[in-house]
């Protein structure tokens, strides 16, 4: 399996609609299935909505509790200023959840007598808070594009390309014999050292492509610039650099 050219690569994220199209739906913008549109951005990104949350409250019980409260206003189309003339999505959904929380905090203290001090919000360190969120973002992303291999290994009669990737994964020390023997054992059947070598760099490939086009589909203008961006600031960029298709760099320019 050859690598993809660059112009068919990246032709396919033009084509595609983005995240703001989802966006747009769950928030009355457009015409449809605002609230099916609502639930699929909350499954996507809650994993990654609770872990900023606890970030900031610092309470495993209160970060339960109010991520179950942004998660409900999520799903009701409570999401301000979602506009990509404004921002990145992940941007604008961290300021989204950022706010909420804060405001349901000062509720909660008005409500009842709780140790709340919604003053912590602001003087906690926003970068230990961004740092958070952009590695539960990197999570999240990576999960979606493992998720994406496995169903193409699922549905495409004899790619064993999941199941190669996630070898090397963890046990990245390996040599090719080595790698080839657990792929061996694991399909019940022989496989040389260079077989391994190919299925493994073409799983690379696929996993990719995957792991490009979810960060694409976050972008609402995805040129290899801003997606290489968007990738390196998320720490991804050096995991696929190197099978990235001929004439990435040049796109970029």
């Amino acid at each position: 399996m050859s690598i993809p050219d660059s112009e068919v690569f990246v032709s396919r994220f033009d084509a595609q609609p983005t995240r703001w199209s989802m966006v747009q739906r769950a928030h009355g913008q457009s015409t449809g299935d605002g609230p099916a549109a609502r639930q699929y951005l909350v499954m996507r990104y809650s994993p990654a909505i609770r872990s900023y949350v606890r970030a900031i409250t610092r309470n495993e019980d209160q970060a339960d509790d109010i991520t179950q409260d942004v998660i409900v206003r999520l799903l009701q189309g409570d999401f301000a200023g979602a506009d990509p003339q404004k921002g990145r999505f992940r941007d604008l959904l961290k300021t989204a959840v950022r706010n909420m929380t804060r405001n349901m905090w000062a509720k909660q203290k008005v409500r009842k007598s709780v140790e709340f001090d919604v003053t912590q919000v602001e003087q906690a360190s926003a970068q230990e808070h961004d740092v958070v969120w952009d590695e539960g973002w990197q999570k999240n992303v990576l999960s979606l594009a493992w998720r994406r291999l496995e169903e193409y290994q699922e549905t495409h009669s004899g790619s064993n390309a999941h199941t190669v990737l996630k070898l090397r994964t963890d046990f990245p020390d390996d040599s090719s014999e080595e790698l080839a023997q657990r792929l061996g054992e694991l399909l019940r059947k022989p496989i040389r050292a260079d077989q391994a070598r190919q299925q493994l760099r073409r799983a690379r490939v696929r996993f990719a492509e995957f792991l490009v086009e979810e960060v694409a589909d976050m972008l609402d203008a995805p040129t290899p610039q801003r997606i290489e961006e968007e990738l390196s600031s998320l720490g991804l960029l050096e995991q696929i650099r190197d099978v990235l298709p001929a004439g990435w760099a040049d796109l970029r320019k």
